[in-house]
This record gives C-alpha cells, structure tokens and sequence, in this order.
C-alpha cells in the first residue's frame, strides 16, 4: 500500500467489528500508521479487548464491547463513523454444522443490523470480510457468509439517496491465523505428535495476513459500490506445505491420514464458473460486479479490464508453490 494511496484515512473514523481478531488486531496496526483520526474495537470479547488495548497504545484507538446481533449497540458505536469494516463473525465449519441457528444469528441477521445501522448513520464506505466457503457453498457456514455477500452487494441497490458504498472481500485462510492447517501442524510437531492430514493432495489458496491488509485497502480505495474483490493468488498442496514445515523444524515426524470433516473441501474455489461472466480484473485482482450500469462500469476505470476466464478459479488450477517457495514464505513471514 502506498503512502499515496493512506490519504483516503485521512481524519476518518474506523470502525473494525470483530476487531479483536487475528485479521482485526492486525489491521488496527496498519490503519494507525495512516492519518486516522479514530479507530474503534467492535467485538464481544472483554479479555481480548484488555489484551489489545495493552498490546497497541493509542490515544485514537476506542474499545466497544459490543455484539453485531444488537441492533441498538452497534447504532451507538457507528455515530459519526466514516468507513467500516466488517470482520465479526462466527467461523468454525464444523461448529457450524452443529450449531446452525447461531451463526444463521451472527452472520446474517447481524449484516443485517450493520447496514441499517451504517444507513441510518450515513456512513461512507461499508466492505466485508468474505471467505472462499461462500462459493457454491456446501455447508453451513459457507451458507451464511454468501448471504452475508448479498445483503452487503444488494444494500448499494437499496440505499436510496445515502452516499454510502458497500463491497465486500473474498479469499481463503490467512497462512498461519487462528484454526488454520499451519498453527496444527506446528503444534503436533512440538507435543511430540503424529501430523494429522485428511489427504496430501488437497489444495488450498495461499495468502499471508499482509496480504489480505493489502486487498482490504486497494477495495477501500478503487471500490465504487457492489462488487467483490478477490485477489490473484498461487495455491500449495497440504503435502509440499507438511514437508516444508517438517525440514524447516528439523523433525521427524509420523503422518496419520484422518477422515474429511464435515463440510471441508478438497479445493478452494474463490470463483465459481457461473461467476466468470460478471469479472474484471486489474494487476493485483479479480473483480466481480453482477449489475452493469453506467456508474457501475469498471471498463470505465483505468487499470481494469474484462477478465478472460473460462474456468471456476480455485487451488487445483492456479500456480502451485514448490516445497522451497513455501519454505521461503514460512520463514520471511515469521511464521515457525
């Protein structure tokens, strides 16, 4: 992100939901080296929120204890804001399978409040946090997080004369964050053992948190209202990435194959094949806008063009990286 580019800060208020979180925590670290004049701490979380506010010291950093299925809370938090972003959610696929009712809650009904709360409150710029599972989704979390997608694509359809814009951003797990296939395996090589894995040749999209930072602000920058941005990305299989993680520590190490759990995909998919008609793409990403209007027009916009693709995008037909540019990412990233 250049620093040309952090002028769109400038004397902004920010509110981050779930801004506790691996993404939030790291973003809060961003936005507080550009000019903003305020960024608010949206989550449930009192112990986490002690630990950040002791972690980051910042006269412009507020905490608000809060959860985004209360309507009335979050009109409060959002007074005078200017751009949010909204990463609250409950994420855990099997946990959702189990657990449906509550993060039908959370994640749908909870967009729900946020973008009536952010139009009632004439907020500039709402952009989501979106995920690989929304694509033709098969479990229940990949469910909600679509619907999630729409409501915030379909509010720029409903806005009426609010000068606000909503757009949303989708890729995988962040390499290393919370519940991810690297922190597990780290930890079984520590405890001594067995590396659990479902099947080597599984494939998954590869983004490090900087990364993702980076997509956040060039959707925040160039996004007009309604579209998705999804970054272009290379992809590992679970395989390259075991055998990297295990010369890097030094170990040896038993594997023991365990069953698919519910939900899981073998692929990542970040564009599905009915969706290839509605993308345009720049250097750095794929966009997708479904409605084409004049003001929604991105052959209009320099640096964008119509994509050309004829197949769904996902892990098993991108670029693959190789044992050694795995090893690289692992160790320049900070990751063991």
């Amino acid at each position: 992100m250049s620093f040309q580019s952090n002028f769109m800060f400038d004397g902004k208020k920010i509110l981050i939901t779930g801004g506790t979180g691996s993404l939030g925590t790291e973003l809060t670290k961003r936005l507080l080296k550009t000019n903003a004049e305020t960024i608010r701490i949206f989550s449930r979380d009192e112990w986490k929120q002690k630990q950040m506010q002791s972690e980051i010291i910042d006269e412009r950093l507020r905490f608000f204890i809060g959860d985004i299925r209360d309507k009335e809370r979050l009109s409060r938090a959002l007074e005078d804001v200017n751009i949010v972003i909204h990463a609250a959610a409950l994420k855990h696929v099997e946990v959702a399978e189990y657990n449906p009712f509550e993060f039908v809650k959370t994640n749908v009904y909870g967009t729900q409040n946020l973008i009536e709360a952010c139009l009632d409150k004439n907020v500039e710029i709402v952009l989501g946090i979106g995920t690989d599972k929304a694509v033709s989704p098969f479990n229940t979390y990949g469910a909600t997080k679509f619907l999630m997608e729409r409501l915030l694509v379909s509010a720029n359809f409903y806005k009426g004369s609010h000068n606000i814009k909503f757009l949303s951003v989708r890729y995988g797990n962040v390499l290393g964050s919370r519940g991810s296939v690297l922190p597990t395996f780290v930890n079984q090589i520590k405890f001594g053992k067995k590396l659990t894995i479902t099947d080597p040749s599984m494939t998954r999209f590869n983004i490090t948190i900087n990364e993702a930072l980076d997509l956040i602000f060039r959707a925040l920058k160039n996004g007009t209202g309604g579209e998705v941005y999804v970054p272009k990305l290379k992809a590992y299989r679970l395989e390259e990435l075991k055998n990297a993680l295990i010369e890097l520590m030094d170990v040896e190490v038993e594997t023991e194959r365990i069953p698919v759990r519910p939900g899981e995909k073998f692929h990542e998919s970040l564009i599905s094949l009915n969706e290839t008609r509605n993308v345009f793409e720049s250097k750095e990403d794929y966009i997708l806008f479904e409605r084409q209007t004049q003001s929604h027009d991105f052959r209009k916009v320099s640096g964008f063009t119509k994509a050309n693709l004829k197949n769904e995008y996902s892990s098993d037909k991108v670029s693959l990286l190789t044992k050694q540019e795995i090893k690289e990412i692992l160790v320049n990233e900070k990751l063991i």
